[in-house]
């Protein structure tokens, strides 16, 4: 059986997104590591332990790369949320970017929110109640 692992983003400073997803977000730093021969690190997030089976990101820092161009093809990642309402409140009042208010979805009922990493990345929220039909 095939298991999705992670997701990669690269980011433009490591400890900005490393504090944005574990302190803004409430996940965990599952683990570091260096690479001095290639100059990059690593560092990988989610909320539960890997072995779990559940998903991480893994945020790649390329030293000395402030920014990406994210171009058009990459759209967002989803997370399930029992009250997307009370994480979006949770996240503006840590500081982060809710872009896209908690509520239905344009012509359905599924509830999502949208916010922004510090990198420009969107994140979806998904009305956990909802999250198995999709959008709709």
């Amino acid at each position: 059986m095939a298991q999705l692992l992670h997701t990669m983003l690269r980011v433009g400073n490591l400890e900005r997104s490393i504090e944005f997803y574990t302190q803004v977000l409430g996940m965990k730093l599952l683990r570091q590591s260096e690479n001095s021969e290639y100059k990059y690190t690593l560092a990988f997030v989610g909320y539960d332990e890997e072995s779990t089976g559940s998903a991480a990101i893994e945020l790649t820092y390329n030293w000395g790369t402030e920014s990406y161009d994210h171009g058009n093809a990459f759209g967002h990642i989803a997370i399930g949320e029992e009250d997307i309402y009370a994480r979006c409140e949770a996240i503006a009042a840590a500081g982060g970017k809710v872009i896209r208010p908690a509520g239905p979805v344009a012509g359905g009922t599924t509830e999502i929110a949208f916010v922004e990493d510090p990198d420009g990345y969107k994140i979806e929220f998904i009305q956990m109640s909802s999250a198995e039909n999709g959008l709709g």
